[in-house]
């Protein structure tokens, strides 16, 4: 293929282990809007597949039928005319049995969109895969679609006749910071780490949002043309996102507006208060499908946790303490910058680079971006083999109240309390740095009453000077440690 593919080396191994395997499989490859799902299978199986087809959005039940049978039709002409998906999936299956011994790749893109209101969809699929396909050992069943939610309650979590019939689940995600850098470089971009950062800490490591930047443009440039250009591609990207995934996306647009006011994040009663939204099944999994897509996380908060006690393990928390945090960087760009800039200026970003506007996104995306590469940063640490959970906390003291964005509570009775800055320049700490840090410090344990090893930890983009006020930095780390 000429296009260009960086990364996914694991998730290509995954596939072509699956499509090899000596028996039948059902693989479902799932993810956010635009991450690359379709360009990952096309980068696998090339044109050796026995059947494509694509599902067509917002057409009517006949017109899906038709072009499924499209699909058989540009391998076998002479194919039925069918009016439900359980003759269309027996057509499949006599087509497929035609062709000769070997593996039979069958590729359904857009599946989602095939499941109309009242089709039966499910019903034939399930036909076809567990009455004939599982009884083979040669159909390799590959769907996907960027309606996250649909895949995963028809198919993954079906409680029907698909239950546990998806032998493999890839969930693809957005590029790190390193598979950013490694794109850029591929396309002939000579962008620093720190330019890299600000392009993810906006479009979030998406690889079709960063294949429309420009070399020949600034990163502040670019995101004018793209975002607040009333022509750019990602202009109204925002409800296009959420829309293509879900299919009454008001409610979770809700949700993360109401995420949107807190950093740290908030409870399911605090998201109930705020949303006024009905409290039963629905706002469940509303923050599952919003949680699978990679655009909040979940978290419990910390409690006290000695070095003689185990660390605090998922489950071990009431889910009304769970917190719900907005962590998609797209989606916060949109809230603190799109949804309050000049409508009717299209240079609004490279206008604002040296106002407060663009300070306060910055400093709270570079914690979000720090969040999403929890792992690298733990590499960094020399912890990669240690047990260790992230949070964000807030707590009250005898007299005062702090608050630490990242909290890393770890296995061997350590605790690193970072603080984050994005900096043009290494970050001069000052006398009011050093009050605030022992004021977290110090707060933190008299209320945690934790008697673990507490290291600060400084992450900026370009180091810390030293300087009087420095010397209450134990752990440093820079931005370039993250591109591992």
């Amino acid at each position: 293929m000429n296009k260009l593919f960086i990364g996914r080396e694991k998730e290509q191994q995954q596939l072509k282990e699956y499509i090899n395997s000596d028996q039948s499989e059902f693989i479902a490859v799932y993810g956010r809007r635009r991450v690359g799902k379709t360009f990952l299978i096309q980068k696998v199986i090339g044109n050796e597949y026995a059947f494509y087809v694509a599902g067509m959005n917002q057409v009517s039940m006949s017109t899906q039928l038709k072009n499924f049978m499209q699909g058989i039709q540009k391998k076998c002409p002479k194919v039925p005319v069918v009016k439900t998906w359980l003759d269309a999936f027996m057509a499949l299956e006599s087509y497929l049995e035609s062709l000769p011994e070997g593996n039979k790749v069958v590729f359904i893109d857009e599946m989602p969109w095939m499941d109309t209101p009242r089709s039966n969809f499910i019903s034939g699929l399930e036909h076809f895969w567990n009455s004939w396909a599982s009884w083979r050992d040669d159909i390799k069943l590959i769907v996907c679609g960027s309606a996250t939610s649909w895949i995963i309650n028809n198919l993954i979590r079906n409680r029907g006749g698909l239950h546990n019939r998806v032998t493999h689940k890839i969930p693809l995600k957005p590029f790190t910071l390193k598979e950013c850098q490694m794109y850029f470089e591929a396309r002939g971009f000579r962008l620093s780490t720190k330019q890299i950062a600000e392009c993810y800490m906006v479009l979030g490591g998406v690889p079709f949002y960063l294949s429309k930047m420009n070399k020949g443009e600034s990163v502040a440039q670019n995101i004018d043309r793209l975002v607040f250009s009333e022509e750019g591609e990602l202009h109204d990207e925002f409800q296009s996102l959420y829309n293509s995934l879900y299919k009454n996306a008001a409610n979770h647009i809700r949700i993360v507006t109401a995420l949107a006011t807190k950093g740290k994040g908030l409870t399911r009663k605090e998201i109930l208060e705020k949303t006024k939204l009905p409290d039963n099944g629905k706002i469940s999994m509303m923050l599952e499908e919003l949680e699978s897509c990679g655009f909040i996380r979940s978290y419990e908060p910390f409690v006290k946790v000695n070095s003689n006690s185990p660390i605090l393990s998922s489950g071990n928390r009431k889910n009304a303490d769970v917190l719900y945090q907005l962590v998609d960087s797209f989606t916060l760009f949109y809230f603190q910058v799109m949804s309050k800039a000049n409508a009717h200026d299209a240079n609004y970003w490279s206008n604002n680079q040296n106002t407060h506007v663009y300070s306060t996104w910055s400093g709270l995306s570079f914690e979000m971006l720090c969040l999403n590469h929890f792992e690298q940063i733990k590499k960094a640490l020399g912890i990669s083999g240690i047990t260790a959970n992230v949070y964000s906390w807030f707590g009250k003291g005898s007299q005062r109240s702090a608050q630490i964005d990242m909290l890393i509570d770890r296995a061997d009775n350590t605790i690193n309390i970072c603080e984050m800055k994005f900096w043009n320049r290494p970050y001069s700490m000052t006398a009011q740095d050093e009050d605030d840090i022992e004021r977290k410090v110090s707060t933190f344990i008299e209320a945690t009453k934790t008697d673990k090893n507490v290291i600060v930890t400084m992450i900026t983009s370009k180091g810390v000077e030293r300087n009087e006020y420095s010397e209450c930095v134990q752990r440093e780390l820079t931005l370039d440690e993250l591109f591992c």
